[in-house]
């Protein structure tokens, strides 16, 4: 029997006639692309293939914290059940509840092998301690011909001794990695010998790198392939949250305090390559993360610091932990306190900076009031538009704020060794003596910008340091003069973290990637 042949429709038609025209298209295309040599042959196909790769570093299985989520069809549970919903909340309770954990403060103590976490292991052996607007990167406000701009021949040569500085010549900043996350604090040893920076970060880690490290010197046609690795660094991580501020004890050089936002203050020997805590609230449960601190020059014993909350805490270091005798809290502000310093040779003095807008200035030689009001003396305050966000003494007296209202502040108390206790000054004596226009609209990824005096300078200029949006660092003298603008090459970011080397003209400066920059 004769198959019958069936009519196609209309539509039927019209559709395989344009299916037919689309292929015809692409095939025309395709050989188009192949005279005029822009699509691959089946040679540079397989050479693509055949190219040896470099080996990929292998990744490290990291631990998982909580469970792993299971299906609820597959076990057999239906959706929207009360059965499904308790499972919910309980995975969910188990995950925050692992997060928790992860962020507690560990209170034991640790030798330094046990929170390496990355870089060369420390040895303490080695010789390595002994001996305004919107920010236009790389826009300069303070360049060669403004160090000139002065009749003054000792301004203009500490200008030109001061932009003399170089960054570090053998590795570039975007090569020298010192913290694995955001920078919030940075240092200099003590050391006169050699360059010692040490860092903190976002996550608790303390980069130590040694800057008088030499590159090694690889030729390109030796290699061109090979990459330029950065210089060796040691990583610790002592915190289980942010290092908000460190220092370097004034008694001695090897101990160096750390404060966190997991509320804790350690001390790590580095001496002894040991980190043990030195302070933590009483209640293990208490969370108050800590935003400074600082260690008397009259008592080696005694430890400073101020939190996130407001408060002011004086602990002598030789009570025993689970004893709270020796800590004294003063709710000095209702908001966050973001820095405090003490005069380095009137330690009595305390300068506060505050969410609330003022510097104020305490006297702990009179204590007023009982029980939870019980506060040192009230020097006097100074308010500014918006936030402050740190207050710095420095030897001479002098106070230099930094507030959100794009203004750096310098109040001028050298007089403040004659005050006696409980002095009280009034708002025309609490006012600044200088004020530097300066953007620090720091917004909410790059570390708070705070003005750093230079605490022993050789030739007796008070100076300080600061972060500059435009990815510099800015220095000043305590008249609001300008020395100089660092900047270079290689400086990726802003270099918010800034800070003097206690006696030798070095800058030391970090990144919210973790970067170092460092002036010599």
């Amino acid at each position: 029997m004769a198959r019958q042949k069936v009519e196609l429709s209309e539509y039927e038609r019209k559709r395989q006639e344009n299916i037919a025209k689309t292929q015809a298209l692409l095939r025309n295309l395709e050989m188009e692309a192949a005279e005029a040599g822009l699509a691959p042959t089946s040679k540079a196909a397989a050479s693509t293939k055949s190219r040896s790769k470099k080996p990929m570093p292998k990744k490290i299985k990291q631990e998982e914290v909580g469970p792993r989520r299971t299906s609820s069809r597959l076990r057999g549970i239906e959706a929207d059940s009360a059965v499904a919903k308790r499972k919910a909340e309980e995975e969910h309770e188990v995950r925050r509840e692992a997060d928790r954990a992860k962020r507690q403060r560990v209170s034991d103590p640790f030798d330094f092998k046990d929170i390496l976490v990355g870089g060369k292991e420390w040895d303490q052996n080695s010789n390595l301690l002994s001996v305004i607007g919107p920010a236009k990167p790389h826009e300069r406000t303070f360049d060669t011909e403004d160090i000139k701009v002065t009749s003054d021949k000792e301004l203009r040569a500490l200008r030109e001794k001061m932009s003399a500085l170089q960054l570090w010549e053998d590795y570039e900043p975007n090569e020298i990695k010192i913290t694995p996350e955001r920078i919030y604090a940075i240092g200099l040893h003590p050391t006169t010998e050699k360059p010692l920076v040490f860092a903190g970060d976002k996550l608790g880690n303390l980069g130590i790198c040694d800057c008088s490290q030499k590159a090694s010197e690889v030729k390109e046609e030796d290699d061109e392939d090979v990459e330029t690795e950065g210089p060796s660094i040691t990583t610790l991580k002592p915190h289980t949250r942010t290092i908000h501020t460190f220092q370097f004890s004034p008694h001695n050089s090897n101990a160096l305090y750390s404060a966190s936002y997991d509320s804790s203050v350690r001390k790590l020997d580095l001496a002894k390559g040991v980190a043990v805590e030195v302070y933590s609230p009483p209640e293990a449960s208490e969370d108050a993360p800590l935003s400074g601190v600082e260690i008397s020059k009259d008592n080696p014993n005694m430890l400073y610091f101020s939190t996130l909350d407001g408060r002011f805490g004086i602990y002598d270091m030789r009570t025993p932990a689970e004893e709270s005798a020796g800590l004294e809290i003063f709710q000095l502000s209702d908001k966050k306190i973001g820095g405090f310093s003490l005069h380095p040779f009137q330690p009595h003095l305390i300068a506060t900076a505050s969410l609330d807008r003022t510097l104020k200035i305490w006297d702990l030689r009179k204590i007023k009031g009982k029980g939870e009001q019980r506060l040192p003396a009230l020097v006097g305050e100074h308010e500014s538009r918006l936030s402050v966000s740190h207050a710095a003494w420095n030897s001479a007296g002098q106070v230099a704020t930094a507030s959100y209202d794009d203004t750096i502040k310098i109040h001028d108390f050298s007089k403040c060794a004659d005050w006696t206790a409980g002095t009280s000054l009034t708002d025309a004596e609490m006012k600044p003596s200088v004020v530097i226009p300066h953007n620090n609209q720091t917004g909410r990824w790059v570390t708070i910008l705070r003005p750093q005096w230079q605490l022993h300078p050789q030739d007796n200029v008070q100076r300080f340091c600061i972060g500059n949006m435009n990815r510099f660092v800015d220095i000043y003298t305590s008249k609001g003069q300008q020395l100089a603008q660092l900047g270079g090459e290689g400086i990726t970011a802003v270099p918010s973290v800034a800070r003097f080397h206690p006696t030798q003209d070095w800058v030391a400066a970090g990144t919210a990637s973790g970067k170092l920059c460092l002036w010599m």
